[in-house]
């Protein structure tokens, strides 16, 4: 366990996520899953500081564990091969283009229900079915949480800089390459965000959203003569 290394910008990304998730559990008075999840931008819900510290809350231990492992996992080798500063920008940036892909399809869902993207003009007239309320209720009243965008856009840049690194993945028995798995994850959630099933509260639009723009960052500061951590490649 001495031997074990965490970057100082994954260590410190991994108290503060910790350090939000406990305050949640042991000051429920506060109500702080609303007042720092990111609600929809035009609900009457949302605050400004909601796109950032929706990234630090989780809607539960599994969420956060999995999140968490994935930072450190994938996090410390991106922060040793870029640097705190450049790896830094990189996790806000996707993870704001998370909260972007999700507000885009929210309006557009929005739009096509109520024919505009503010739902305030003329409300009794806009409800035309109950899975129409729900829609709506769901997109204006539920907060959304969790680093998960931002984890996204670390294991697309994995993949992309890591290809051959072999991964132990949860239910497969042998280690699977990460160009491989990693773009069969992103089109599964592809095809659940597509899917839309009823009782599925995950934002999987949020999800590509960090994946795409964790690419397109990759595409541009790929230094092809870099050769560190070759052993991955």
């Amino acid at each position: 366990m001495n031997n074990i290394y965490i970057p100082p910008i994954v260590k410190n990304l991994l108290i503060i996520n910790i350090l939000f998730f406990a305050a949640t559990l042991l000051l429920p008075n506060l109500h702080l899953d609303n007042l720092l999840a990111v609600f929809y931008f035009d609900s009457p819900k949302f605050r400004f500081w909601q796109p950032l510290t929706y990234m630090f809350m989780h809607g539960g231990f599994a969420h956060i564990f999995f999140n968490m492992f994935a930072l450190y996992s994938f996090g410390s080798i991106l922060e040793s091969r870029w640097g705190a500063k450049k790896f830094l920008i990189f996790y806000f940036v996707t993870g704001f283009g998370a909260l972007a892909l999700q507000w885009a399809v929210q309006a557009y869902e929005v739009h096509q229900i109520i024919g505009q993207i503010t739902m305030f003009d003329g409300w009794e007239k806009l409800i035309q079915s109950e899975r129409q309320a729900q829609t709506l209720g769901s997109i204006y009243y539920g907060g959304m949480v969790g680093a998960s965008g931002a984890i996204f856009g670390l294991l697309v840049a994995f993949g992309m800089l890591y290809p051959n690194a072999e991964l132990l993945i949860m239910f497969i028995p042998v280690p699977v390459k990460a160009k491989y798995i990693i773009p069969i994850y992103i089109l599964i959630e592809l095809s659940l965000g597509v899917a839309q099933f009823e009782g599925d509260s995950i934002a999987h639009y949020a999800h590509l959203g960090g994946a795409l723009i964790g690419f397109i960052l990759v595409k541009i500061w790929k230094d092809k003569n870099d050769t560190f951590y070759t052993l991955y490649e």
